[in-house]
């Protein structure tokens, strides 16, 4: 039954949903903040939201964390000069939010702090906060990134800051 219902809100999931909860101003907002947050370090962020997945992936049980590091792999997180891209997926039916890091950052940074972060964010698209919780996830990765990869005098942007919105 729990599978079907998961069918169900991805197949009709109208393909401009994402929209609601991140208009252009947001998206606007959340590239501004990726690319300040880029100055203060030398990791490389980008920002991925899906609307929904493919109906034949969540029935044979595709996770949004699986989807997420195929994500990764897609827009070439991991093609960084130092592996320190990082991923934040947004996956709007299930409400998941996923956080990965390339091995260079995994060797500094657990898993249990993307997390972390991921879950405040996630409380914050509860409450509709897509801006804020965008925004603040954003800045906390920006901490952790600034402690533990602090930018060079020659700091090149190498992924694009303007988050993807990834279409089925």
């Amino acid at each position: 039954m729990v599978k079907l219902l998961r069918w169900l809100k991805h197949a009709f999931m109208p393909p401009w949903c994402w929209h609601l909860s991140f208009p252009s101003d947001v998206l606007d907002a959340i590239e501004k903040a990726v690319k300040h947050s880029e100055s203060q370090h030398s990791g490389e962020l980008r920002f991925a939201i899906e609307n929904a997945l493919s109906p034949g992936w969540v029935w044979h049980g595709m996770t949004a964390r699986h989807r997420a590091t195929e994500i990764f792999s897609n827009l070439r997180v991991w093609d960084t000069e130092e592996n320190s891209g990082v991923l934040i997926y947004i996956q709007l039916a299930d409400h998941e939010v996923h956080i990965l890091a390339d091995r260079g950052i995994s060797k500094c940074v657990a898993q249990s702090e993307w997390d972390r972060i991921a879950q405040l964010m996630r409380h914050e698209f509860q409450q509709s906060r897509f801006r804020e919780g965008s925004l603040q996830g954003i800045q906390e990765i920006t901490r952790l990134l600034s402690k533990h990869f602090p930018a060079h005098s020659e700091n090149t942007n190498e992924l694009p800051n303007r988050p993807v919105i990834i279409k089925r």
